[in-house]
This record gives structure tokens, C-alpha cells and sequence, in this order.
């Protein structure tokens, strides 16, 4: 009578053991999915390169500091036919306002880096939108142009950053393909890198204002059209509506 009525103890008990860990482990799991699913919707991307089925690139410049080499690239770019996106700190285009109307009479695209090249992961969104804005107007003012397009100083951009540029009708760029100029790289390492990493529809960073960039254009513009690719400005290569960013930053259309 003891033994059975012990037994039939052990079986409930275990029963009860076994039920109560699987709502456990069940409930958790939901929390894990509920978690990455809110992360996955939450997390805003930019835009690092772009599918086409035209085998087009983008070249694009940050402008942050000096300007000496700007009539240099803008003669290399004009020699060649291309037309490339300067993404222009505000604070540089006041001070060097002869050279923004230079790029934009030569039919470059003048884009948004920010006004004071600051750390924009710490600003807020109403601050960010007030340093784009100001940005904005000193590139507006010469080119009376709207600007289309925003890249963070030091590639930093988080949800406010893009809200912010998205709520002033601008894409945020990045890229997929880093010359790495600005660390001095010679054009042959530079060109090394973009033959090993260009693609159909990448966005290839570049710097004025370094070493070599200026007088190594002609060999960078060179590499890229041998292995294949068309240089288009960067409002050719992005689609501006109708499309999704998948987790590698890659504008696709819908």
C-alpha cells in the first residue's frame, strides 16, 4: 500500500516537473523570438550598395578638411566622363563655398555629411535634424539644389541619425567598397582593395583632402572600368521609392 501509493507520488510529481519545464523553456523561447523579432523591425539600416542588373558603381568623396585637390579631381572626373557625390560637411562648404559651386557646375552631386563633423551617435533626433538642416542650407544656398543625400561623420548612424535624414526627404549612404585613402594607402593598394571587393552596385568611398587620392584617380577610375563596371552618379544607383534594405545594408527594389 506504501510502495504503490509512493510511487503513484512520483509519478505525479514528475509529471508535474516535466509540465512545468516545458511552459518554461516555451515561455522563454517566445521572450528570445519576441526580442529578435522587435530587434530585427527596429533596427534601421542605410544603404551600402545596391542589386542591379546594370553592372554600375558609385564613387563618392567625403569632404571634411582642405580643398587643394578639388580642381584636380573635378579635371580627372570631367577627362573621364563621371560624375560622383561629394558628401560635404556644412562647415566646409562655408569656407570653401568657390569650390561647392566648382563641383556643382561640373555636374557633380553635392550630399549632406553633417555640419560640424560631430559624433552624431550622441546626438539626439531634434538635434540631429537641426545639424542636417544647417547643413543643408549653406549647400542649398550655392546650389540651389535640394539635397538628396546624408552620410554620417565616421560612418556612425543609428535610428535618430536615419529618422532624422529621412524626415528631411534624404537617404543615408554608406558604402561597400573603402579605398581606405585617407590612411595614406598608395593607389596600388588602393586599387588592389577595389578590385577585391567591388561588385555590381557598390558605393565606393573615397576622401579628398589625402596623399594620394588626387593623383591616382585616373589609375582608380582605370581599374574600375577594366574590371567591367560603369560609373554613375549615385542618384542613378539608388532607387529612391519602392524598395526594402535587407540586413547586409543592400537596396533592393521591390
Amino acid at each position: 500500500m506504501f510502495c504503490t501509493f509512493s510511487l503513484k507520488r512520483i509519478v505525479t510529481y514528475t509529471a508535474i516537473i516535466i509540465i512545468f519545464a516545458g511552459m518554461l523553456f516555451a515561455s522563454n523561447y517566445i521572450a528570445i523570438q519576441t526580442i529578435e523579432t522587435s530587434t530585427s523591425i527596429s533596427r534601421l539600416i542605410p544603404i551600402y550598395s545596391v542589386e542591379r542588373v546594370d553592372k554600375w558603381v558609385s564613387i563618392t568623396f567625403d569632404c571634411a578638411w582642405g580643398a587643394d585637390d578639388i580642381s584636380d579631381i573635378i579635371n580627372v572626373l570631367n577627362e573621364n566622363d563621371v560624375k560622383a557625390t561629394f558628401f560635404t560637411v556644412g562647415e566646409w562648404v562655408e569656407k570653401y563655398p568657390n569650390e561647392v559651386k566648382k563641383l556643382h557646375d561640373a555636374g557633380m552631386e553635392i550630399g549632406n555629411h553633417s555640419d560640424t563633423h560631430a559624433h552624431v551617435n550622441k546626438l539626439s533626433l531634434e538635434e540631429n535634424i537641426k545639424d542636417m538642416k544647417k547643413c543643408n542650407e549653406r549647400i542649398e544656398k550655392i546650389t540651389n539644389q535640394k539635397v538628396k543625400f546624408y552620410r554620417g561623420p565616421y560612418g556612425e548612424y543609428n535610428n535618430s541619425v536615419i529618422k532624422a535624414a529621412e524626415s528631411l526627404n534624404m537617404q543615408v549612404i554608406q558604402w561597400d567598397v573603402d579605398t581606405l585613402d585617407y590612411e595614406g594607402k598608395t593607389v596600388d593598394e588602393m586599387c588592389q582593395r577595389i578590385k577585391s571587393k567591388i561588385q555590381i552596385g557598390s558605393i565606393i568611398l573615397m576622401h579628398n583632402d589625402t596623399k594620394y587620392t588626387a593623383v591616382g584617380l585616373q589609375q582608380i577610375i582605370n581599374t574600375i572600368k577594366e574590371e567591367g563596371y560603369e560609373i554613375v552618379p549615385l542618384s542613378e544607383l539608388i532607387y529612391e521609392d519602392n524598395y526594402k534594405i535587407n540586413h547586409e545594408g543592400r537596396q533592393i527594389q521591390n
